[in-house]
Protein backbone atom coordinates (compact mmCIF):
# COMPACT_ATOMS: atom_id res chain seq x y z
CA UNK A 1 0.00 0.00 0.00
CA UNK A 2 1.45 3.17 -0.77
CA UNK A 3 1.28 5.75 2.21
CA UNK A 4 1.86 9.06 1.99
CA UNK A 5 1.81 12.74 3.90
CA UNK A 6 -1.30 13.01 2.42
CA UNK A 7 -2.88 9.56 2.83
CA UNK A 8 -2.17 10.11 6.45
CA UNK A 9 -3.01 13.85 6.81
CA UNK A 10 -6.90 12.94 4.80
CA UNK A 11 -7.71 9.51 6.44
CA UNK A 12 -7.65 7.73 3.14
CA UNK A 13 -6.21 4.29 1.92
CA UNK A 14 -4.62 5.69 -1.38
CA UNK A 15 -3.00 8.81 -2.54
CA UNK A 16 -5.58 9.83 -5.32
CA UNK A 17 -7.60 12.52 -5.51
CA UNK A 18 -11.47 12.72 -7.37
CA UNK A 19 -11.50 16.43 -7.71
CA UNK A 20 -14.59 18.79 -7.98
CA UNK A 21 -16.34 18.62 -11.30
CA UNK A 22 -19.38 20.69 -11.81
CA UNK A 23 -22.43 18.62 -12.83
CA UNK A 24 -20.61 15.70 -12.00
CA UNK A 25 -19.25 15.62 -8.56
CA UNK A 26 -22.46 13.80 -6.97
CA UNK A 27 -23.20 11.31 -4.39
CA UNK A 28 -23.19 8.16 -6.82
CA UNK A 29 -19.59 9.33 -7.92
CA UNK A 30 -18.18 10.67 -4.99
CA UNK A 31 -19.01 7.81 -3.24
CA UNK A 32 -17.61 5.24 -5.10
CA UNK A 33 -14.37 6.81 -5.00
CA UNK A 34 -14.25 6.67 -0.83
CA UNK A 35 -14.92 2.93 -1.29
CA UNK A 36 -12.39 2.31 -3.35
CA UNK A 37 -10.27 4.12 -0.26
CA UNK A 38 -9.19 7.14 -2.40
CA UNK A 39 -10.73 10.66 -1.71
CA UNK A 40 -13.72 12.11 -3.46
CA UNK A 41 -15.65 15.41 -3.65
CA UNK A 42 -18.86 16.94 -4.07
CA UNK A 43 -18.91 19.99 -6.16
CA UNK A 44 -21.20 22.51 -3.89
CA UNK A 45 -22.10 24.57 -6.99
CA UNK A 46 -23.25 21.64 -8.85
CA UNK A 47 -26.25 22.26 -6.09
CA UNK A 48 -28.62 24.73 -6.75
CA UNK A 49 -28.77 25.91 -3.07
CA UNK A 50 -27.07 25.58 0.41
CA UNK A 51 -30.24 23.36 1.31
CA UNK A 52 -29.76 20.81 -1.85
CA UNK A 53 -26.08 20.15 -0.91
CA UNK A 54 -27.06 19.64 3.08
CA UNK A 55 -29.46 17.02 1.21
CA UNK A 56 -26.36 15.80 -1.85
CA UNK A 57 -23.92 15.10 1.29
CA UNK A 58 -26.82 13.44 3.50
CA UNK A 59 -26.99 11.21 0.28
CA UNK A 60 -23.57 10.39 0.21
CA UNK A 61 -23.61 9.19 4.03
CA UNK A 62 -26.44 6.56 2.87
CA UNK A 63 -23.78 5.42 0.13
CA UNK A 64 -20.46 5.65 2.12
CA UNK A 65 -19.24 5.78 5.73
CA UNK A 66 -15.74 6.37 4.18
CA UNK A 67 -13.68 9.87 3.86
CA UNK A 68 -15.55 12.15 1.76
CA UNK A 69 -15.35 16.32 1.03
CA UNK A 70 -16.41 18.94 -0.67
CA UNK A 71 -15.31 21.42 -3.28
CA UNK A 72 -16.19 24.84 -2.89
CA UNK A 73 -14.95 27.05 -6.01
CA UNK A 74 -15.11 30.90 -5.81
CA UNK A 75 -15.07 32.71 -8.67
CA UNK A 76 -15.62 36.50 -9.37
CA UNK A 77 -19.30 37.27 -10.27
CA UNK A 78 -21.57 40.19 -10.37
CA UNK A 79 -23.59 38.21 -8.34
CA UNK A 80 -21.99 35.81 -6.71
CA UNK A 81 -23.27 32.62 -5.20
CA UNK A 82 -23.96 32.71 -1.40
CA UNK A 83 -20.25 31.03 -0.32
CA UNK A 84 -21.05 31.66 3.27
CA UNK A 85 -24.16 30.06 3.50
CA UNK A 86 -22.45 27.05 1.12
CA UNK A 87 -19.57 26.55 3.64
CA UNK A 88 -21.90 26.98 6.51
CA UNK A 89 -23.69 24.34 5.10
CA UNK A 90 -20.46 21.89 4.60
CA UNK A 91 -19.62 22.60 7.94
CA UNK A 92 -23.19 21.69 9.74
CA UNK A 93 -23.20 18.50 7.89
CA UNK A 94 -19.96 17.74 9.48
CA UNK A 95 -17.81 17.37 6.36
CA UNK A 96 -14.06 17.60 7.23
CA UNK A 97 -12.33 18.38 4.15
CA UNK A 98 -12.61 20.61 1.30
CA UNK A 99 -11.13 21.47 -1.49
CA UNK A 100 -11.19 24.82 -2.55
CA UNK A 101 -10.46 26.94 -6.36
CA UNK A 102 -10.20 29.51 -7.95
CA UNK A 103 -9.92 32.65 -5.38
CA UNK A 104 -8.25 32.86 -2.15
CA UNK A 105 -10.06 30.54 0.35
CA UNK A 106 -8.84 33.19 3.09
CA UNK A 107 -11.56 34.38 4.47
CA UNK A 108 -13.59 31.05 4.57
CA UNK A 109 -10.25 29.08 6.48
CA UNK A 110 -10.83 30.64 9.88
CA UNK A 111 -14.40 29.02 10.32
CA UNK A 112 -13.30 25.86 8.18
CA UNK A 113 -10.17 25.13 10.39
CA UNK A 114 -12.52 26.59 13.53
CA UNK A 115 -14.63 23.28 12.78
CA UNK A 116 -12.00 20.57 12.22
CA UNK A 117 -12.09 21.24 8.62
CA UNK A 118 -8.70 20.02 6.75
CA UNK A 119 -8.54 22.11 3.53
CA UNK A 120 -6.71 21.63 -0.26
CA UNK A 121 -6.73 24.62 -2.36
CA UNK A 122 -6.42 24.23 -5.75
CA UNK A 123 -3.64 26.39 -7.90
CA UNK A 124 -2.02 26.68 -11.69
CA UNK A 125 0.87 28.56 -10.53
CA UNK A 126 3.82 28.10 -8.12
CA UNK A 127 3.41 32.19 -6.60
CA UNK A 128 -0.33 31.11 -6.02
CA UNK A 129 0.23 27.99 -4.08
CA UNK A 130 3.08 29.44 -1.89
CA UNK A 131 0.47 32.06 -1.18
CA UNK A 132 -2.09 29.68 -0.21
CA UNK A 133 0.22 27.64 2.30
CA UNK A 134 1.02 31.40 3.74
CA UNK A 135 -2.78 32.17 4.44
CA UNK A 136 -3.08 28.52 6.13
CA UNK A 137 -4.54 25.78 3.99
CA UNK A 138 -3.43 22.66 4.46
CA UNK A 139 -2.28 20.93 1.11
CA UNK A 140 -2.00 22.39 -2.31
CA UNK A 141 -3.16 20.92 -5.68
CA UNK A 142 -0.86 22.16 -8.38
CA UNK A 143 -2.56 21.63 -11.85
CA UNK A 144 -0.46 21.53 -14.76
CA UNK A 145 -1.07 22.98 -18.44
CA UNK A 146 -2.78 19.59 -19.44
CA UNK A 147 -5.63 20.12 -17.25
CA UNK A 148 -9.29 20.04 -17.70
CA UNK A 149 -11.13 23.47 -17.09
CA UNK A 150 -8.73 26.37 -16.44
CA UNK A 151 -5.00 25.66 -16.75
CA UNK A 152 -4.26 29.41 -15.49
CA UNK A 153 -2.54 31.31 -17.94
CA UNK A 154 1.26 30.42 -17.71
CA UNK A 155 0.98 27.09 -19.78
CA UNK A 156 3.58 25.08 -17.24
CA UNK A 157 3.25 21.94 -17.90
CA UNK A 158 3.27 19.20 -14.82
CA UNK A 159 6.90 17.97 -15.61
CA UNK A 160 8.18 21.06 -14.20
CA UNK A 161 5.51 22.70 -12.69
CA UNK A 162 4.83 19.67 -9.80
CA UNK A 163 8.15 19.71 -8.75
CA UNK A 164 8.64 23.65 -8.64
CA UNK A 165 6.21 23.75 -6.55
CA UNK A 166 7.16 20.82 -4.56
CA UNK A 167 10.72 22.48 -3.74
CA UNK A 168 8.69 26.04 -2.33
CA UNK A 169 6.09 24.29 -0.08
CA UNK A 170 5.80 22.67 3.00
CA UNK A 171 2.54 21.01 2.94
CA UNK A 172 1.25 18.15 0.70
CA UNK A 173 1.74 18.93 -2.78
CA UNK A 174 -1.24 16.99 -4.85
CA UNK A 175 -0.05 16.63 -8.59
CA UNK A 176 -3.24 17.57 -11.10
CA UNK A 177 -3.78 17.40 -14.81
CA UNK A 178 -2.63 14.27 -17.59
CA UNK A 179 -2.83 11.57 -14.83
CA UNK A 180 -4.71 8.58 -15.27
CA UNK A 181 -2.38 5.42 -14.36
CA UNK A 182 -0.07 3.99 -12.11
CA UNK A 183 2.97 5.24 -14.54
CA UNK A 184 1.58 8.83 -13.58
CA UNK A 185 1.27 7.95 -10.27
CA UNK A 186 4.90 6.47 -9.68
CA UNK A 187 5.97 9.96 -11.67
CA UNK A 188 3.92 12.60 -9.46
CA UNK A 189 5.41 11.11 -6.42
CA UNK A 190 9.16 11.01 -7.90
CA UNK A 191 8.48 14.91 -9.00
CA UNK A 192 7.67 15.29 -5.26
CA UNK A 193 3.86 15.11 -5.16
CA UNK A 194 2.09 13.20 -2.39
CA UNK A 195 -0.68 12.13 -4.51
CA UNK A 196 -2.50 12.55 -7.92
CA UNK A 197 -5.90 14.80 -8.41
CA UNK A 198 -7.86 13.13 -11.74
CA UNK A 199 -10.68 14.45 -13.22
CA UNK A 200 -11.00 13.27 -16.73
CA UNK A 201 -10.01 10.13 -15.83
CA UNK A 202 -12.80 9.38 -12.93
CA UNK A 203 -15.12 10.91 -15.46
CA UNK A 204 -14.93 7.99 -17.89
CA UNK A 205 -16.07 5.29 -15.13
CA UNK A 206 -18.95 3.64 -14.90
CA UNK A 207 -20.67 5.42 -11.77
CA UNK A 208 -19.84 9.07 -13.05
CA UNK A 209 -23.61 10.28 -13.33
CA UNK A 210 -22.97 11.74 -17.31
CA UNK A 211 -24.80 10.02 -19.98
CA UNK A 212 -22.68 7.21 -21.91
CA UNK A 213 -21.71 8.93 -25.01
CA UNK A 214 -19.83 11.56 -23.35
CA UNK A 215 -17.30 8.48 -21.96
CA UNK A 216 -17.56 6.98 -25.24
CA UNK A 217 -15.93 10.32 -26.70
CA UNK A 218 -13.17 10.40 -24.03
CA UNK A 219 -12.28 6.71 -24.99
CA UNK A 220 -12.34 7.63 -28.80
CA UNK A 221 -10.08 11.67 -28.21
CA UNK A 222 -6.62 11.75 -28.51
CA UNK A 223 -4.66 14.44 -27.09
CA UNK A 224 -5.22 16.91 -29.96
CA UNK A 225 -9.04 16.76 -29.56
CA UNK A 226 -9.14 19.86 -26.66
CA UNK A 227 -9.40 23.60 -27.62
CA UNK A 228 -8.28 26.43 -25.45
CA UNK A 229 -11.04 28.78 -24.72
CA UNK A 230 -11.26 32.34 -23.99
CA UNK A 231 -7.49 32.68 -24.35
CA UNK A 232 -8.11 36.63 -25.43
CA UNK A 233 -9.70 37.11 -22.21
CA UNK A 234 -7.34 36.22 -19.93
CA UNK A 235 -9.21 33.18 -18.74
CA UNK A 236 -8.15 30.32 -20.54
CA UNK A 237 -9.86 27.37 -20.03
CA UNK A 238 -9.70 23.51 -22.01
CA UNK A 239 -12.45 21.74 -23.06
CA UNK A 240 -13.51 19.15 -25.33
CA UNK A 241 -12.93 20.32 -29.21
CA UNK A 242 -16.46 20.30 -30.85
CA UNK A 243 -18.47 22.88 -33.49
CA UNK A 244 -19.20 24.40 -30.41
CA UNK A 245 -15.76 25.75 -29.08
CA UNK A 246 -14.34 25.60 -32.12
CA UNK A 247 -16.80 28.53 -32.61
CA UNK A 248 -15.92 30.46 -29.68
CA UNK A 249 -11.88 30.13 -30.39
CA UNK A 250 -12.56 31.52 -33.95
CA UNK A 251 -15.00 34.28 -32.78
CA UNK A 252 -12.75 35.35 -29.88
CA UNK A 253 -9.44 35.42 -32.57
CA UNK A 254 -11.73 37.52 -34.30
CA UNK A 255 -12.26 39.77 -31.59
CA UNK A 256 -15.11 39.52 -30.20
CA UNK A 257 -15.66 39.84 -26.47
CA UNK A 258 -17.67 37.81 -23.77
CA UNK A 259 -20.93 38.94 -24.98
CA UNK A 260 -20.48 37.57 -28.28
CA UNK A 261 -20.15 33.61 -26.96
CA UNK A 262 -22.32 34.04 -23.55
CA UNK A 263 -24.88 31.78 -25.36
CA UNK A 264 -22.44 29.20 -26.61
CA UNK A 265 -20.46 28.61 -23.14
CA UNK A 266 -24.27 28.89 -20.88
CA UNK A 267 -23.59 26.91 -18.34
CA UNK A 268 -27.04 25.29 -19.39
CA UNK A 269 -25.95 23.99 -22.34
CA UNK A 270 -22.99 21.94 -20.92
CA UNK A 271 -25.23 20.40 -18.83
CA UNK A 272 -27.25 19.19 -21.36
CA UNK A 273 -24.04 17.51 -22.89
CA UNK A 274 -23.72 15.33 -19.70
CA UNK A 275 -26.91 14.60 -19.46
CA UNK A 276 -28.40 13.97 -22.81
CA UNK A 277 -25.58 13.05 -24.84
CA UNK A 278 -25.80 15.29 -27.15
CA UNK A 279 -22.08 15.60 -27.29
CA UNK A 280 -22.62 18.97 -29.41
CA UNK A 281 -25.00 21.05 -27.38
CA UNK A 282 -22.19 22.99 -25.70
CA UNK A 283 -19.05 23.14 -24.27
CA UNK A 284 -17.51 20.43 -21.65
CA UNK A 285 -14.53 20.09 -20.02
CA UNK A 286 -11.82 17.43 -20.88
CA UNK A 287 -8.18 17.48 -20.32
CA UNK A 288 -5.02 16.17 -22.56
CA UNK A 289 -5.63 12.56 -20.22
CA UNK A 290 -8.12 11.53 -22.68
CA UNK A 291 -5.19 9.93 -24.82
CA UNK A 292 -4.20 7.55 -22.47
CA UNK A 293 -7.67 6.64 -21.39
CA UNK A 294 -9.51 3.55 -23.12
CA UNK A 295 -11.75 1.83 -21.27
CA UNK A 296 -14.77 2.71 -18.54
CA UNK A 297 -14.16 1.10 -15.64
CA UNK A 298 -15.68 1.27 -12.41
CA UNK A 299 -14.54 3.17 -9.79
CA UNK A 300 -13.11 0.21 -7.56
CA UNK A 301 -11.64 -1.11 -10.69
CA UNK A 302 -9.78 1.68 -11.82
CA UNK A 303 -8.41 2.53 -8.22
CA UNK A 304 -6.97 -0.98 -7.48
CA UNK A 305 -5.35 -0.57 -11.11
CA UNK A 306 -3.56 2.31 -10.33
CA UNK A 307 -2.58 1.07 -7.19
CA UNK A 308 -1.05 -2.05 -8.68
CA UNK A 309 0.47 -1.33 -11.34
CA UNK A 310 2.02 1.92 -8.89
CA UNK A 311 3.24 -1.22 -6.93
CA UNK A 312 4.52 -3.09 -9.82
CA UNK A 313 6.43 -0.06 -11.10
CA UNK A 314 8.28 0.21 -7.85
CA UNK A 315 8.90 -2.77 -6.75
CA UNK A 316 9.66 -4.11 -10.49
CA UNK A 317 11.18 -2.51 -13.33
CA UNK A 318 12.47 0.55 -11.21
CA UNK A 319 14.35 -1.64 -8.20
CA UNK A 320 15.33 -3.60 -11.01
CA UNK A 321 16.69 -0.77 -13.37
CA UNK A 322 18.18 0.59 -9.44
CA UNK A 323 19.94 -2.71 -9.13
CA UNK A 324 21.76 -2.99 -12.82
CA UNK A 325 23.74 0.11 -11.39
Amino acid sequence: MLRTRFTEMFGVRHPIVQGGMQWVGRAELVSAVAEAGALGFLTALTQPTPEALVREIARCREMTDQPFGVNLTILPAISPPPYDEYRRAIVESGVRIVETAGASPEEHLPDLHAHGVKVLHKCTSVRHAVKAERVGVDAVSIDGFECAGHPGEDDVPGLVLIPAAARRLSVPVIASGGFTDGAGLVAALALGAEGVTMGTRFLCTEEAPVHRRVKERIVEAGELDTELIFRPLGNTARVASNTVSRKVVDVLAEGGRFPDVRDLVAGARGRRVFEEGDLEAGIWSAGLAQALIDDIPTVRRLVQRIVAEAEDLITGRLAEARRAY
